[in-house]
């Protein structure tokens, strides 16, 4: 599951440069962006599934609730930063779809470090 994790965070740095850009010219996303969503909440969908059927298994010292509420919350971060930079058309709004592609690299860091305490 690392290598999905390296290969969503790398699309997240390019979606949140692609969404800088747009800040600094104060734009709205365009469709390239909202393309590159799309193919990184499929990869984070994949990511649940996995991380769901992981964390099935044979792990008793995993807090689990926990452990589900980050795949949940990575899943659910960039649909609600797209809708607020969708209904914000400003440079404001742009600029919360960037906090939400750093955002999800680091439910990543902690998915790991809940797994790598309980080991």
């Amino acid at each position: 599951m690392t290598q999905l994790q390296i290969a969503i965070s790398v699309l997240c740095g390019v979606a949140a440069l692609l969404v800088l850009v747009q800040v600094v010219r104060d734009r709205p996303v365009n469709k390239l962006i909202i393309a590159v969503l799309g193919l990184i909440e499929a990869g984070l969908v994949v990511h649940l599934v996995l991380g769901i059927h992981w964390l099935t298994g044979d792990r008793p010292d995993i807090p689990a609730l926990t452990y589900l509420g980050y795949l949940v919350a990575s899943l659910a971060v960039l649909p609600l930063a797209w809708g607020w930079s969708w209904a914000e058309r400003s440079r404001s709004g742009t600029a919360v779809l960037l906090v939400g592609l750093v955002v999800v690299p680091y439910l990543f860091v902690r998915l790991h470090e809940i797994a790598s305490s309980a080991s």
